[in-house]
């Protein structure tokens, strides 16, 4: 017998119950974005050790901090998300303060592996404390919601953090620290405090599972496969597009800053809009429909290295435009579903291991896509459109493999 993903009744969701939580995500975000892309100009500016070092060493803390997701489940499922987003975020407000004290490699190390921790942590837990505050109907455009904010206050925030660089120059880089830092404890304070709509469930029996139930559940297992094509597609920004353009087209560096403009702007504005249209259709068919998009942006994508110049610049804005709309189709609606299929009584668990497409497309793209870019400049969108393409067919099998975990009639899981 088989089964479908039904869509949920279209509601309006309701925020008053979630402001804490909101403010949390975008303090967070606006902190994130005033050091996201000056982390190694900052150890350059504040240190003597030369490139190759201070890359090494953050190389070497990201890699130390690789188990993080999996040693979170656990916390999750027994102390709830909210609880331990929290603690995260205080463990990264303690991290980036530390950077202030780090001038030796080691130090480098040590202070980057707490903040990617805590970052690691925070992530795992953050699905479920939208769990905690929508009722599930409304959960597509809590997290349709959730990502507006978080790209719109990335992008203030890397605007600050650039502003702050050409005003004070390692002053200035000093202060975005401390912001970052002090966003951080912010947020912390506001998860503390916040009540969500929704009380977590009790802490699971110990007897009742481990992350072997995770891994015999097929379907789940099959979302995380389709998942790590998103994952790649989504590390087009700040992996391949600058490089492709510059390197590969020849085009000017303005090029790639227009585009990833239009990308903030274009989720910040239509995010949740797109969501609430879509809330009639099944969540595997919507994020279905995302993967075909993305194809059709690499392919556009891929076709710019045989236009001229005057076709590439208005080929490469058509492309983003269908990028950008293929991540506001898709992007809740994956997050929805990560939630829905997991058990709530090992939700944490279950994240865990969403969580680890993201670890694993992170590790393995850089290289990937820029052995793939000295191979010519099609390639790496070859891998990007075939990955997306065979998430549609995968999308499809997993509305035949069973009920929802939530059809259980098992409360939710903090």
């Amino acid at each position: 017998m088989t089964s479908t993903i039904m869509p949920p009744p279209r509601t309006r969701p309701n925020t008053a119950r979630g402001r804490g939580l909101l403010g949390a995500h975008l303090i967070d975000s606006l902190g994130s974005g005033l050091l996201l892309a000056f982390t190694v100009v900052y150890f350059a500016r504040t240190t003597t050790l030369g490139l190759p070092a201070i890359g090494a060493a953050i190389s070497l803390a990201r890699l130390l901090a690789l188990p993080t997701a999996l040693l979170t489940g656990p916390l999750i499922d027994r102390y709830g998300a909210r609880r331990v987003a929290a603690t995260a975020n205080l463990l990264s407000a303690l991290a980036h303060t530390a950077f202030l004290t780090a001038h030796q490699t080691w130090q480098i190390v040590t202070v980057v592996f707490l903040a990617q921790i805590g970052t690691a942590a925070y992530w795992t837990a953050s699905t479920g404390l939208v769990v905690l505050a929508a009722h599930p109907d409304d959960r597509p455009r809590w997290f349709a919601l959730v990502g507006a904010l978080r790209n719109g206050g990335l992008a203030l925030g890397g605007a600050a953090g650039a502003l702050l660089l050409a005003l004070g120059g390692t002053d200035g880089l000093r202060a975005t620290v401390l912001g970052n830092a002090a966003s951080f404890a912010l947020a912390a304070l506001l998860l503390a405090t916040w009540r969500p709509l929704n009380a977590p469930a009790p802490a699971p029996d110990d007897d009742l599972g481990s992350y072997r139930t995770v891994l015999r559940d097929r379907r789940y297992l099959l979302l995380v496969a389709v998942n790590l094509s998103f994952v790649f597609a989504s590390l087009v920004l700040s992996l391949l597009l600058a490089l492709y353009l510059t390197e590969g087209l020849h085009q000017q560096a303005w090029l790639a800053g227009s585009l990833l403009f239009l990308n903030s702007a274009q989720i910040v504005l239509t995010q949740t809009a797109v969501a609430r249209r879509l809330a009639r259709f099944r969540p595997t068919r919507v994020i279905a429909a995302g993967s075909l998009l993305n194809v059709l942006a690499f392919a556009l994508f891929a076709l710019l290295s045989a236009a001229p110049g005057w076709a590439a610049v208005a080929g490469a804005h058509l492309a983003m435009l269908v990028y950008n709309l293929a991540e506001t189709v898709a992007s809740p609606y994956s997050e929805e579903l990560s939630v829905r299929l997991a058990d709530p009584r090992l939700r944490g668990r279950y994240l865990a291991v969403y969580q680890l497409s993201w670890t694993v497309g992170q590790t393995a793209a850089p290289w990937l896509l820029t052995l793939l870019l000295a191979r010519g400049p099609a390639w790496p969108w070859a891998l990007l459109g075939g990955l997306s393409l065979a998430a549609v067919p995968a999308l499809l099998l997993i509305e035949r493999l069973g009920g929802p975990a939530e059809e259980r009639g098992t409360p939710p899981a903090a």
